[in-house]
């Protein structure tokens, strides 16, 4: 295609039919064309489609078109960018800006999500999964509850943390003056020194090369075995269905983001979950836990299969003020599975 013919492409779509129909080039553009195009939500809800979508579906639209970037929780995976959390950072050298931290009006989030996601396959997503996956990271922010569902009506009733930290951009008038003039092109310093200088950083993501844990079958095997029956608990020491621990390996990616398993797990965003089955809650060595988990370890939580289900089944409901931004597990046989599957990472 030739330099003038991608002129002609791009002074259209940008709506310069007139002008270039003064060169003789392409034509005026159709509605529908210009309609294509035209996808911008403004902060009042202008531009937006009829539909809705609640923050159950939107998990579930989340972990199939969104999480293998951005994670299950929108905390982001390696170098891919983190869409929760952040919260009161804004104000360090290195701040953590996330939409529900840092970006001002939710309709920047809902057109992006509109416009360029999911990667590699852009405009692809339905006005409702929209919606829907909007909702779960507020939902995921700590800015709705769980059964929450943004609509074009409900869309305004949004605000969003970071509104007032934004302002006007007057450099025009401010520094207008600055930039006026004769510029200097020697001499302009007395003296010239360097302040600091950039840092190589790695901003590649990379995809995950390795399962964190061991072998699932070794491991039932050993604890079926009766392996370390003096210092496991009874869940732990009972056979364990290989198939079921298998089952859980897979439902544990939603975890994995989080929390380790297995040999040299090591404290993450959650604290690593070695061993955790039958034992008091909030005992792992250097992990600083939220003050409502500390509150009910301080009053006597044990991880028992039950405690487990129920904090799995509605970690917020079960512990009011917990930090773990998760809306559950829904499925009973994927708590049968999680369960077995930490059961099969003793101490």
């Amino acid at each position: 295609m030739s330099k003038y013919l991608k002129l002609a492409i791009v002074v259209i779509l940008l709506g310069g039919a007139a002008n270039a129909q003064e060169f003789g080039l392409g034509r005026e553009a159709l509605p529908e064309e210009v309609a294509a195009w035209n996808l911008d939500i403004r902060p009042g809800g202008e531009g937006l489609p009829a539909g809705s979508g609640d923050v159950v579906t939107g998990e579930e639209v989340f972990a199939d078109k969104c999480a293998s970037c951005h994670g299950d929780f929108a905390e982001g995976l390696g170098n891919w960018p983190k869409l929760a959390g952040g919260m009161d950072t804004l104000d360090r050298e290195d701040p953590v800006k996330t939409v529900g931290s840092y970006w001002p009006y939710l309709s920047t989030t809902w057109d992006y999500v509109n416009r360029s996601m999911p990667y590699g396959n852009a405009q692809s997503l339905e006005p409702d999964d929209v919606y829907a996956i909007v909702a779960y990271i507020l939902y995921s922010n700590y800015l709705v509850d769980d059964d929450f569902v943004l609509s074009n009506e409900t869309f305004t009733d949004i605000d969003m943390p970071n509104t007032d930290g934004f302002f006007i951009d007057d450099r025009a008038k401010a520094e207008y003056a600055k930039w006026t003039g004769e510029p200097c092109m020697e001499n302009c310093k007395d003296s010239v020194k360097v302040t600091m200088r950039a840092t190589v950083l790695d901003v590649t993501p990379k995809a995950e090369s390795a399962t964190d844990g061991k072998d699932i079958a070794s491991a039932a095997t050993a604890v079926s075995d009766g392996a370390a029956t003096s210092e496991t608990p009874e869940m732990q020491t009972a056979a364990l269905d290989p198939e079921r621990v298998s089952k859980g390996e897979k439902v544990f990616r939603k975890c994995k983001a989080c929390h380790q398993v297995g040999d040299g797990a090591k404290n993450r965003v959650g604290p690593m979950l070695n061993g955790i089955i039958g034992h008091p809650a909030g005992q792992v060595e250097d992990f600083r836990y939220s003050k409502a988990l500390q509150g009910m370890a301080d009053d006597g939580l044990v991880w028992d299969e039950a405690n487990l289900r129920a904090f799995l089944t509605d970690p917020r409901g079960f512990m009011k003020g917990t930090k773990m931004s998760f809306a559950g597990l829904r499925k009973g046989g994927d708590l049968d599975a999680i369960a077995a599957y930490l059961a099969s990472f003793p101490r």
